[in-house]
């Protein structure tokens, strides 16, 4: 076996894509979990595997990258005031869930008989939790917006700010009271340079960031626009990483602070493809560190310490999400996704080892038991959602009717029967066609009932769902839905195994039509365009326009704007500009009194088009 451990890097870029490329789709066709792909083809092609990789540490440093990048986006999607509305959450939840779990984890490692250090050490370890697999299964599943998501995200976002007091706290209980003296002094600055470097990262985001981005997108240069959104990115993270702090940390206050800018989304363009791939990066190089002959030597230990570890993180999470008001599978869902030991366990174990809290036998014993669970969360996760599901169907939650879709014959599928997938089902029925409807929303179902029209329960995001539905004879499946990640599942799930049917999918916005078209729908609108076109032809015959006139208006509005929105797609969403608010050649319109003084620009952003006009 020729030994690939010191080749060339991009030998070894190559071999981790190949890895990726084999491994992941086999486990995502198998119904698992992306994550434990790239774990098993990090074992694989590692040190313990096929010796592929020697040095899976040349690989780390850059793999937390991935994870900078994902907290980034993160970030983006949530807003300073909706971060306010749960800092109450995040304290209770990130407080109440590492106090029980390390609690819990430290009295039985000293009912066992190990010190007092290594106890704690590994109680405090163990008890936080993978922030990038969860948000990874999170993300999976559509639930990080959903109240469970919220909960498990304010408990991870606790954690990556606890990591700076826990590293103050180890030097403190290894070292006498001498030692003590200085290490509390050590910590005191170390803390004051993690303050004022949050301090400089708010100042840069709230003065800095937006015009030094309008600045460079002047130039129009693509290319110029991805260098800034990571150089934002991993300058925050190596400021937060230069004081101590989590690098993810610092690039989520980056993203957050970005997150009502305008250049929101073209920042999160711009990074979502090295996020994808360096996150899965992080995961290789987790399942490359595992030792599989210790696991081996050790394997009853490591086992037993996992489904431990497993078990109590789960029981002690739930607990604290009931005290905290959520609902039972609220609770068991916002629980099951904290069960992995975190990546920063292997930060602490080994610096435990440095400062004699612990044997270096210890340390790698309780690094295998942390990768262990990381391996084994999401199998984990993946069996109590299913369990949780038969459960609530079995209880009738809601009064959910069962998925009968015996009486469907349709060449028609409508997913979706709100105020939108309504209007779409009477222009069908209107043209005398019958069509297939499905939705997951018991009140609409049984509304529809009352009108007289069938309406068939199921979550049209499930293939087997769909299969039942129809969809192997459909000639149209249309995506009614008003959740736009949702919708990308069900056009990605609908591509791949019905093939022959044509796609028309409601759009959510500008973005999410852009993500449409990347994937090669039939058909999309854009959920409020026509409605907003038709107002606005309305307002000018109000105001005096020919209707004649008006029509041209509204169709040279529509073409610019599908232009604008193939440049878009195709060079960024900074593309296009040019296409926007040029006045329509036929009209010049003359105000009705000439104005006094020259026109004001109301926002930054309004202003350098209007320069750039100039």
């Amino acid at each position: 076996m020729p030994d690939f451990g010191h080749t060339t890097f991009l030998l070894q870029v190559l071999l981790f894509l190949g890895a990726a490329v084999v491994t992941v789709p086999l486990f995502r066709v198998a119904g698992l979990s992306a994550v434990l792909g790239y774990l098993i083809a990090g074992i694989i092609i590692g040190p313990s595997g096929l010796k592929l990789f020697n040095e899976p540490r040349v690989l780390s440093s850059l793999a937390e990258i991935g994870i900078v990048m994902f907290l980034f986006i993160i970030g983006l999607e949530l807003k300073v005031s909706r971060l306010l509305m749960i800092r109450q959450t995040i304290a209770v939840l990130g407080v109440g869930q590492m106090v029980l779990t390390s609690l819990l984890i430290f009295a039985i490692l000293k009912l066992c008989g190990y010190t007092m250090g290594m106890s704690a050490i590994a109680g405090i370890a163990l008890a936080l939790s993978a922030t990038a697999i969860a948000l990874q299964m999170l993300e999976e599943r559509g639930e990080l917006q959903t109240p469970s998501g919220q909960r498990a995200f304010a408990v991870l976002l606790f954690q990556d700010m606890a990591i700076v007091p826990i590293l103050a706290i180890m030097p403190l209980a290894a070292g006498g009271a001498q030692s003590g003296m200085n290490d509390i002094s050590e910590a005191a600055v170390g803390t004051g340079y993690a303050v004022l470097a949050i301090g400089g990262i708010v100042l840069a985001g709230r003065y800095l960031l937006n015009p030094f981005l309008r600045f460079l997108a002047r130039f129009g240069a693509r290319e110029v626009m991805t260098a800034a959104a990571l150089f934002v990115v991993l300058g925050a993270a190596e400021l937060m990483s230069a004081v101590g702090m989590s690098m993810a940390l610092g690039a989520f206050l980056a993203g957050l602070l970005l997150a009502e800018s305008d250049f929101r989304h073209e920042l999160e363009a711009d990074i979502e493809p090295f996020r994808g791939l360096l996150l899965g990066l992080f995961f290789m190089s987790v399942g490359m560190n595992i030792d599989s002959q210790l696991v081996i030597a050790n394997f009853a230990l490591v086992a037993f310490g996992a489904v431990a570890v497993l078990g109590l993180k789960l029981a002690a999470s739930y607990a604290v999400m009931r005290v905290g008001g959520s609902s039972h599978g609220e609770a068991v869902r916002a629980s099951m996704v904290l069960t992995p030991a975190g990546e920063f366990s292997f930060v602490l174990f080994p610096l435990g080892a440095e400062l004699g809290l612990m044997t270096r036998a210890e340390s790698a014993v309780l690094s295998a038991v942390a990768a262990a669970t990381m391996m084994l969360g999401p199998l984990l996760a993946m069996a109590i959602e299913r369990w949780l599901r038969r459960s609530e169907a079995r209880k009738g939650l809601a009064d959910a009717p069962e998925e009968n879709f015996d009486e469907a014959d349709s060449r028609i599928i409508v997913i979706g029967s709100g105020r939108f997938g309504q209007m779409v089902n009477q222009t069908l029925l209107a043209a005398g066609l019958t069509m297939t409807v499905i939705d997951k929303d018991v009140e609409l179902i049984e509304t529809a009932a009352k009108f007289g029209r069938r309406v068939y329960y199921g979550d049209g995001a499930r293939l087997d769902v769909l299969r039942a539905a129809g969809a192997d004879t459909a000639e149209v499946i249309c995506v009614c839905i008003d959740d736009k990640e949702a919708a990308l599942r069900i056009v990605e799930i609908v591509k791949a195994n019905f093939p022959l049917a044509k796609v028309f999918v409601r759009s959510y916005d500008r973005v999410h039509a852009i993500e449409l078209i990347n994937r090669k729908v039939d058909y999309f609108i854009r959920e409020t365009m026509e409605s907003a076109l038709s107002f606005g032809q309305s307002l000018l015959q109000e105001m005096g326009v020919p209707v004649e006139r008006t029509e041209d208006i509204v169709e040279d509005v529509r073409r610019r704007d599908f232009a604008r929105l193939m440049k878009q797609q195709a060079e960024g969403l900074m593309a296009g500009a040019d296409l926007m608010n040029a006045p329509f050649p036929k009209i010049k319109p003359e105000p009705l009194t000439q104005q006094k003084g020259k026109g004001k620009a109301l926002t930054a952003e309004t202003q350098v088009l209007i320069d750039q006009e100039s």
